[in-house]
């Protein structure tokens, strides 16, 4: 994988390092069903790149309907 490319599926503790909070936030979003939608792959859960982005675009659409900066 060269500098420019990005990986198609991040890991727990990279999640958790993209939204700056602990793996242990980033389970409990996903056992309430809130947060990224992460992929069930054996033992392993990996979150899709395209799921953060439009977690992320969530995110920032309700910011901005609360009036937050």
């Amino acid at each position: 994988m060269t500098a420019n490319q990005r990986p198609e599926y991040l890991t727990l503790p990279e999640v958790a390092e993209h939204y700056r909070t602990t793996e242990g936030t980033v389970r409990y979003w996903r056992h309430c069903g809130t947060g990224p939608k992460g992929v069930k792959l054996g033992a392993r859960v990996l979150y899709p790149r395209a799921e953060i982005e439009r977690f992320d675009r969530e995110l920032a659409e309700s910011a901005g309907a609360s009036g937050a900066a």
